[in-house]
Formats: structure tokens, C-alpha cells, sequence
């Protein structure tokens, strides 16, 4: 009975996935990317199906499980030793701008008067690689759909303004195929962006640019596992706040039912991908793998989504959005500039 009881949304999602990813294929150049356009249908098709309660279970165990899973099979795609010796020259710039994305998404959040996990949301999306970091930490500190719709959103409009006027400034500067690359792939947020980006500017930048950006996917890995603790210490604190003494504490509040162990799984893909001589049919075949499931949850995040809620937010989470990612733009530069790569 439960099975059939989630069927209904699952299919939905499903169906608005491979609507996704054929709209996406339509495209001249990788602009968007299907789970952004997952994610928008799935939102349109919330106001007509809102009050249909058929596709609720489904919806919620396909934005929560599923997302989970592809998680897992997206470590298996990232095999560390590999992309740090071919992005190792970009490490520095990296390092920079997620310090700029979290620290000043910090206070920037705070000026703006957000909640901690949809300000962290869009660091995340912006410091390290757009809707995959968003997908991979929303789960890690239980964050509303809402807050994920505009984290992404938020992301997405400053991607598609820097895949037209990145190459322009950078033939504006004069700069080289590889100082573009870097800057290209430390300072745009989505992988589908940066790709249309680099390749916009000459090929040879968007070989390197792609390559920093899988570098920076890297970074998934320390951030999700420290939102982990973070989340963990939250939760703690909340038990013994609502708790009278400490044995009522310990009977209530449990590690293993909060710790979010999809992120030991994802490690360990990680861990096997660096380790042994996996076969690339495999790798390849697990990394569309998760990036179909992406699509699916973030299709049901659509559906769980409504345009009049996320207009209750107003604009700030855009204002923030924008601020950290001209920063890292910024930032990217003057740190290229300081090292004489520009």
C-alpha cells in the first residue's frame, strides 16, 4: 500500500524530468540546465495541482530519498586525486572566493535579515557549483523547498547574465585562454554555465574552465560534511532547551536519527573512485545516473513549490544573490592578478 501510495508523485516527477532534459537537448547551446527547468515546470505546474493531494507522498519521497541517492552515485564521479592534479593551479582562487561566498554571505545575510539555511543555500550555489551544492546541503540541514527554489533561482539569474558578459570582459581585459578558463570556473556558479561560458570565449577556455570547475565540485565534500555538524550542534542545542534534565535529554535526542548518513555513502563512492581503476563506462554511466535523479527531486521540489510563497520572501534572497556573486567575481579576478596569471 505504501508503494502505491508514493507511485503517483514519483511518476510526476519523473515525467517532468525527461520533459526537462528534452527541452534542455532542444538547446543550440547548454544555457540552462535540466534541473533548473525541471525545477520551473514542476513550480508552474504547482499552481494547478496544489490541492491535488494524489501526489503528495510521492513528491515528498522523491525530493528527500531519491535526492539522497543521487547523491551517493554522484560521489563515484568524483575522483579526487585525479581533478586536483589537473586543477590544482586554480586551488588558490578557490579557496578565496568560498571564503568570500561564506564569510560574507555570513554578515551579507544577516544585513539582509534571511534565515541561516537559505542564506548558506545561496553561498553554496554560488561558491561551488550551483545546483548540485544547493541539492547536496539542502537535505544536510533540512531546509524548506522554498528556501532551495530560490537558492536556485537566485543562482540561476547571475548565470545567465555572466554567460554574456563574462566573455566580453574578458576580451575586453585581453585576457589568455587559461587566466579566462580559471576565472570562468572559479567565478560561474552552474557546470552547464560554465561550460557555455568558457567555450564562448575560445575552446581552449572552456577546456579549462570545465576542469576547474570539477575542481571545484570537490568542495561539496568539507562543506556538506561541516553544514553536518553544524545541523548536529543545532539540534542538540534545541533538545536540551526543550528538555527539563539531562537523562531526558539523552533518552530524546539520538545522533544516528539526524546524522545524514546518504553523506558517509557519497564519501565512500568517493574514497572507491580515487582508489581503484574504475571502469569510465561506469563512472560515466553512474554520473548521468545521478544527474537524471537530480533532475527528478529537483522536478518535486518544483511541484512542492509555489511562486506566491516564494513572493512572501521578497526580493532580498535575489539582493543576496547577487552581492556574493559579484564578489566572487571580484574576488576571482584580483586573486588571478596577484598571482600573475592574468
Amino acid at each position: 500500500m505504501k508503494v502505491l501510495k508514493v507511485f503517483p508523485g514519483i511518476i510526476l516527477s519523473v515525467g517532468v524530468a525527461l520533459l526537462a532534459c528534452w527541452l534542455e537537448s532542444l538547446l543550440p547551446i547548454h544555457l540552462i540546465g535540466s534541473a533548473v527547468i525541471a525545477m520551473f515546470i514542476g513550480m508552474i505546474l504547482n499552481y494547478f495541482l496544489r490541492n491535488t493531494k494524489v501526489f503528495t507522498s510521492g513528491l515528498k519521497f522523491t525530493s528527500k530519498k531519491i535526492l539522497k541517492f543521487a547523491i551517493i552515485l554522484l560521489g563515484l564521479s568524483l575522483n579526487i586525486t585525479t581533478i586536483l592534479n589537473v586543477g590544482k593551479m586554480s586551488l588558490t582562487v578557490m579557496i578565496f572566493t568560498l571564503l568570500t561566498c561564506f564569510g560574507g554571505g555570513y554578515f551579507i545575510g544577516k544585513a539582509l535579515g534571511l534565515n541561516w539555511k537559505l542564506s548558506n543555500l545561496i553561498s553554496a550555489g554560488t561558491g561551488i557549483c550551483g545546483g548540485s551544492a544547493i541539492a547536496a546541503i539542502a537535505p544536510t540541514i533540512d531546509a524548506d523547498d522554498n528556501d532551495v527554489a530560490y537558492a536556485m533561482s537566485a543562482t540561476f539569474l547571475f548565470d545567465m547574465a555572466m554567460i554574456v558578459l563574462f566573455p566580453i570582459m574578458g576580451q575586453v581585459m585581453g585576457m589568455t585562454d587559461q587566466a579566462f578558463g580559471i576565472w570562468a570556473g572559479t567565478a560561474v556558479n552552474d557546470t552547464s554555465s560554465v561550460v557555455a561560458t568558457g567555450y564562448a570565449f575560445s575552446e581552449g577556455a572552456g577546456d579549462f574552465a570545465t576542469m576547474v570547475k570539477l575542481t571545484r565540485t570537490l568542495a561539496i565534500i568539507p562543506t556538506v560534511i561541516t553544514f553536518a555538524f553544524v545541523q548536529l550542534r543545532l539540534k542538540r542545542k534545541e533538545a536540551l532547551a526543550n528538555s527539563q534534565n539531562g537523562s531526558e535529554l539523552k533518552a530524546n535526542f539520538s545522533i544516528a536519527k539526524i546524522f545524514p548518513w546518504f553523506i558517509l555513502g557519497f564519501l565512500a563512492m568517493s574514497i572507491v573512485a580515487s582508489v581503484f581503476p574504475i571502469p569510465a563506462a561506469v563512472v560515466s554511466g553512474t554520473k548521468s545516473a545521478s544527474k537524471f535523479l537530480m533532475v527528478c527531486a529537483l522536478a518535486a521540489i518544483g511541484l512542492n513549490t509555489s511562486f506566491s510563497s516564494m513572493k512572501k520572501a521578497g526580493i532580498r534572497p535575489m539582493i543576496h544573490g547577487f552581492i556574493i556573486s559579484a564578489l566572487v567575481v571580484v574576488v576571482a579576478l584580483l586573486v588571478e592578478m596577484a598571482m600573475g596569471i592574468v
